[in-house]
């Protein structure tokens, strides 16, 4: 019996390239790369960093959720951005989120994401205590 689950959020590239949105094994978390996609899969706020970061924040906190998991678990977090003049933006989001329990985190520039109008993608792993 293995006591990882996995949830999938129905990105359109999952399928295609393999993944599953978060996964946990015992008391760690792992949520993949997390773009700022709707719910059809379009680029949610092309040309705005904030609002693209608190969108892959979003979608990170449902995934954690599923697993029985919040923001407050998270160890840490790592930024891919294809902007680093803008960094002041998606360190705004991200510090909104973060305020009461920051993770270690790294931000770091990248040629391009999946598609060229994505500014920010994030990846946040976690760690869940068993409760005795």
């Amino acid at each position: 019996m293995s006591d990882t689950r996995r949830v999938f959020s129905n990105a359109p590239w999952e399928k295609q390239v393999g993944y599953c949105r978060a996964l946990k094994k015992g008391p760690h978390i792992w949520v993949t790369g997390t773009a700022p996609i709707t719910d059809d899969g379009a680029t949610y706020a092309p040309g705005d960093p904030y609002a693209q970061t608190a969108c892959c924040l979003t979608l990170i906190e449902k995934a954690l959720a599923e697993l029985g998991a919040g923001f407050e678990h998270v160890v840490r977090t790592r930024l891919y951005v294809t902007d680093i003049t803008r960094w002041e933006a998606m360190g705004r989001a991200h510090a909104a989120v973060f305020k009461d329990n920051p993770p270690t985190t790294t931000m770091v520039q990248v040629a391009g994401l999946i598609s060229p109008d994505m500014m920010v993608e994030i990846e946040a792993d976690a760690f869940v205590e068993d409760e005795c």
